[in-house]
């Protein structure tokens, strides 16, 4: 009797027969999984299919992408951007100098030595050049390039070059967080936002990385550029502009991509946002208008461009002026310093700037073009 309990009934068995042979086999299991990726895949392009109505390679008629973009115009928004910081100017100015204060800790305030080692091979090397009424100040420009272009702290670590980089993620994500909670009524201290807006720095890294991919272009062009010029190959007309062409292709290629991947930067500080929700965010927002922005972030480059021209010559000129009159005070960074204290506050502007034209295309709900 106990031999028979312990046996399995037949329906037992039956059962057993019939789901084994139900089971799917190993080859059926990977063929369905092929499908259901492929049936997600494509549905995701059909998604994005809808949110983009326009096609490569096919014209889009201008009723069909023209798309409404009400922003102030171009001196207008940037006195509003600068207007902005001066309203609260305790608090952006404290951001601009903590950045300030973190990037001399890190990497020093920059050799003067190396700076009077460029103006003194500068002077060597250029002869007559700068002789005349305006010789002065384009030499002036040519030491601010130089000065800019190369650095004035010669020996920099992987680790300092690291810390510099996260200073600047972390002075972006504080300008971004003071700025919304500013605009939404609110009256935030620098530490508040030094503390509390550092939370996506990871996601920001992820999509700086992809900004700088996008950038790829423009680094290849520079190379290419470089390689010509060294070979040779610049002093024949024809050569010369059809580089100069190929150039200038992959500079508006690597900014028609970069306009949508700023966007996005803004985006990620959002709380709970992913990197590729902020980056097709960013492109949803941008479609049909993407040319407008990208004339706004030429013009916030020209801007900054101008303003440390028209900053930085006056005082290149001084610092030669005093150190002639008085060689007692040769070792006086005030050039290094000088460049220091504005790239603080062009980050702080610039990251202003580019937020405030986030909060401009967001305020317009027009549909997709």
């Amino acid at each position: 009797m106990a031999a028979k309990k312990n046996m399995p009934s037949k329906k037992k068995a039956s059962a057993k027969i019939a789901r084994a042979k139900n089971r799917p086999k190993p080859y059926l299991r990977i063929v369905r999984s092929i499908k259901a990726v492929t049936a997600r895949v494509m549905h995701r392009v059909h998604t994005f299919l809808l949110r983009r109505p326009h096609r490569s390679f096919r014209f889009t008629s201008r009723r069909d992408y023209k798309r409404s973009l009400e922003l102030p115009g171009y001196w207008s928004f940037t006195a509003h951007v600068v207007k902005t910081l001066l309203g609260n100017w305790r608090l952006f100015g404290g951001l601009a100098l903590v950045y300030l204060g973190v990037t001399i800790v890190v990497n020093g305030v920059g050799q003067q030595e190396s700076y009077s080692a460029i103006v003194s091979s500068l002077r060597a090397s250029s002869g007559d050049l700068f002789k005349g009424d305006f010789g002065t100040v384009a030499e002036a420009g040519l030491l601010l390039a130089k000065s800019v272009s190369t650095g004035l702290t010669p020996k920099v670590s992987d680790a300092q070059t690291v810390i510099g980089s996260l200073t600047v993620v972390f002075a972006w994500l504080a300008t971004v967080w003071a700025l919304r909670n500013t605009l939404a009524g609110y009256k935030p201290r620098l530490r508040d936002a030094l503390y509390n807006s550092g939370s996506p720095v990871l996601s920001t890294l992820l999509v700086s990385f992809i900004a700088i991919l996008q950038l790829l272009p423009l680094a290849l062009a520079l190379i290419v550029y470089t390689a010509a010029n060294n070979s040779g190959v610049l002093e024949s007309g024809a050569t010369a502009m059809l580089v100069w062409l190929g150039i200038l292709l992959f500079a508006l290629l690597s900014l028609y991509w970069a306009a949508a991947t700023f966007i996005s930067l803004v985006i990620i500080t959002l709380p709970g946002m992913y990197p590729m929700e902020a980056i097709r965010a960013a492109g949803d927002l941008v479609m049909g208008r993407r040319l407008r922005v990208l004339y706004r972030l030429i013009w916030l480059i020209g801007i900054v461009v101008a303003v440390w021209v028209l900053i930085m010559i006056p005082i290149i000129l001084f610092d030669d002026w005093l150190k002639r009159l008085l060689p007692a005070v040769q070792w006086l960074p005030i050039v290094p310093l000088s460049i220091l204290s504005l790239s603080s506050i062009s980050l702080v502007f610039t990251s202003s700037y580019i937020y405030l034209l986030y909060r401009g295309i967001v305020d317009d709900e027009s549909p997709p073009a």
